[in-house]
């Protein structure tokens, strides 16, 4: 694989039956995302767009093609390897923070510290994301922006390569989510993460790098962003 090229995508294919019939979520993708890239990921319900990410994050199996995340087929990896890479080299971030309700918000980012190979400083972290000071709290006692830096802290304490985030504002109001798209792309520039965004919000596209469509399974639209604006100019 290229040195530049951090993930790879051939002839993706994601198959579902149900009874007699296969439902073709996801049609032959190709795609190429650069090392640290800012790629938002577009397409209404049902594009297949969650696919994809489940896929590359090793949360869910292909049908067939191939996914080279690092010259890493993950495509081909048996589920203890796949969970092992994953943990060493993808964060995730969800619409919904998923949380551990009985841990302080530093306990939550351990947790994912202890799993990874080479983690960041803790309290580093959450100073990163603006939420030190709160860091012996429990998530109930925190907004609903706050918890979602939790959930980045936790992805982004592992040191991943690879962050992914699934709808990161989906549950946010506009105020919480432009800090929250700040927060993602600082973080993109500070530690050179690849970041790929998925949304059905096409005013986020407009902070990418790169900008890749799906509708019905197949990629309609790929290509870099000549205008690239800052979380705090969107507008919706």
């Amino acid at each position: 694989m290229d040195k530049n090229i951090l993930l790879r995508i051939s002839e993706l294919v994601k198959i579902y039956r149900s009874g007699e019939q296969d439902f073709f979520a996801l049609k032959k993708i190709n795609l190429e995302i650069q090392e640290g890239e800012f790629c938002v990921i577009l397409g209404p319900s049902g594009s297949g767009k969650s696919t994809l990410m489940n896929i590359i994050g090793g949360i869910d199996r292909a049908t067939s093609g191939n996914v080279e995340i690092m010259d890493t087929a993950i495509t081909k990896l048996k589920d203890k390897a796949l969970t092992e890479f994953r943990r060493k080299n993808i964060g995730i971030v969800f619409q919904f923070y998923n949380l551990i309700p009985s841990l302080t918000i530093k306990e939550n980012v351990e947790v994912a510290s202890h799993i990874a190979h080479n983690p960041l400083d803790i309290d580093e972290v959450l100073n990163g994301v603006g939420i030190l000071d709160q860091k012996n709290k429990f998530p109930s006692k925190l907004s609903g922006g706050q918890q979602q830096r939790v959930a980045i802290a936790r992805a982004i304490v592992k040191n991943a390569k690879l962050l992914i985030c699934d709808e990161p504002t989906g549950a946010l109001d506009f105020e919480n989510s432009i800090e929250v798209l700040k927060l993602l792309r600082d973080i993109n520039k500070k530690y050179n993460t690849t970041v790929l965004l998925v949304t059905h919000n096409s005013e986020i596209a407009k902070m990418a790098d790169r900008i890749v469509m799906l509708k019905n399974g197949e990629i309609v639209k790929n290509e870099q962003n000549t205008q690239i604006l800052q979380a705090a100019q969107l507008e919706w």
